[in-house]
């Protein structure tokens, strides 16, 4: 493969929340590169529609490596190509977690790549990426985010966070339900010691997985880790590392997950091979269809909804409009606006019809914690994680919780999406969510490492607040 080192100049965040990036000639190193990069993942919205050329980097090109196993033709993506071919316009977006919201994960050098194989085509590009998140949000946000733009091709990338298969149905589901012409194609991004899992010939057990509903649906899927094991076989990639330590080799990652400039395009140039392999092998145009559901319990209902359509709010709320407020105004391309208070027993009720709810809201220093009702009746929660989602469920268990803390070791000095889900018995429910008057240990949450800005400024944390974005349902909520 051919791999190119770039004399990248220092990357400028306007502020630690900016959500552009200004590229500049002058040397840095490559640490700092990455960790910009990985601090832009957890911030701000970043603007969903980007173009191709966003940022001055090398067109990545598709290189030597070959492994049949790396991209999976089944009905492909003939739909997106044809219309490439007869000149009409097309959309593309990508929905994944933080190595696809990141300018450098491999969205921008493998969308450069796509431009390139059509250079007069107009292509508009979509980046609802969206860090530390899953399928289960994916298919809240799918609609909003995506599908109202109507894409002829769809990038799903959610292995290493979130990688749940029920989740990831709903999403295709809803995508063949909205355009059955719309293509789809699943993305294989890896972790550490999963390299060693294809170079021992075998695929990763959550890929096992994702590739299960692919081949149930007919997706095209392409495994964009099988290089870099390759790579590190030979002994010229560096999985996860310290640049300081790296010389001769390629760095893939610093933390073993987001992929370095260099890493990034090695994804990208499996997805460039991934491109060709799909245009040879060229199916006709095609309607997507739905079968039986493959899980019964699958995210195809899930939606999220502005809270004022949704829900009743007590007094102490204000309603935000993002765009208009100078520290939220980077995310308003998530929120239009937000609900907000700081009233101490101030809540918001809603009813649905299905078997869980949430939330989506915006962490910060001064968001605290909130009292769930079902049906009327306090209940007790407990954290559950099961196949990559994330969510509480009503326990009496000795160590379940009666309070959601909205401030976690992300919150510090800065704002940052986030969200929940809580279980509930199939049916119809009324929801109430209150700010609750308790105030947790801040500084024991932050750890040592992080106790600068709150020493400095402690009148920031020592105060309790919601910042609600959207209402989630896994359902149907009932105005």
């Amino acid at each position: 493969m051919q791999t190119f080192k770039y004399g990248f100049k220092r990357m400028i965040f306007l502020t630690l929340m900016a959500t552009h990036i200004n590229l500049v000639y002058a040397q840095t190193t490559l640490e700092k590169e990455t960790e910009r990069m990985i601090s832009a993942s957890r911030g701000a919205a970043p603007p969903l529609f980007f173009k191709a050329d966003e940022a001055a980097i090398s067109l990545v090109q598709p290189g030597s490596f070959s492994n049949d196993n790396e991209t999976v033709v089944r009905s492909g993506i003939g739909n997106f190509y044809t219309k490439l071919a007869d000149g009409k316009a097309v959309t593309v977006g990508y929905i994944g977690g933080s190595i696809t919201q990141a300018h450098f994960g491999y969205r921008l050098q493998s969308a450069k790549y796509i431009q390139s194989l059509y250079p007069t085509a107009k292509i508009q590009f979509l980046n609802a990426g969206v860090s530390g998140t899953g399928t289960d949000l994916a298919a809240c946000r799918l609609k909003d985010q995506l599908l109202i733009h109507q894409p002829d091709l769809i990038f799903i990338e959610f292995i290493v966070n979130g990688g749940y298969q029920e989740g990831l149905e709903g999403m295709i589901r809803q995508i063949i339900k909205d355009n059955p012409k719309t293509d789809i194609c699943l993305l294989y991004t890896i972790i550490s010691g999963q390299t060693k899992t294809y170079n021992d010939g075998q695929i990763p057990e959550k890929i096992k997985g994702f590739e299960q509903v692919a081949d149930y649906y007919g997706l095209s899927s392409i495994h964009l880790g099988m290089e870099a094991a390759q790579l590190e076989k030979e002994g010229k990639l560096i999985w996860k590392g310290d640049p300081k330590n790296v010389t001769d080799q390629l760095l893939f990652s610093i933390d073993g997950v987001h992929p370095t400039i260099e890493g990034g395009n090695v994804y990208a140039a499996s997805i460039a091979r991934g491109m060709n392999k799909l245009k040879i092998n060229l199916p006709q145009t095609i309607d997507h269809t739905l079968p039986k559901k493959l899980f019964d319990d699958n995210w195809e209902d899930a939606k999220m909804i502005d809270p004022i359509v949704a829900a009743k709010f007590s007094n102490g709320w204000k309603k935000i409009v993002t765009k208009d407020s100078e520290p939220l105004k980077q995310f308003n391309n998530w929120f239009a606006y937000l609900m907000h208070t700081e009233k101490p027993g101030s809540s918001f009720t809603f009813k649905f019809d299905g078997t869980a709810f949430g939330f989506y809201d915006l962490g910060g220093p001064e968001v605290g914690e909130v009292a769930i009702a079902i049906d009327g009746k306090p209940v007790a929660l407990q954290e559950v994680n099961e196949k990559g989602y994330r969510f509480y469920k009503q326990s009496n268990a000795i160590n379940s919780i009666q309070l959601i803390n909205r401030f976690n070791v992300f919150c510090n000095n800065r704002y940052r999406g986030q969200y929940e889900f809580i279980q509930t018995a199939p049916g119809i429910h009324t929801i109430t969510v209150s700010l609750s008057p308790n105030k947790t240990d801040k500084t024991k949450i932050l750890g040592q490492n992080q106790l600068e800005d709150i020493n400095q400024h402690p009148e920031k944390y020592d105060r309790t607040a919601i910042y609600l974005g959207k209402i989630l349902v896994k359902g149907n909520v009932i105005k």
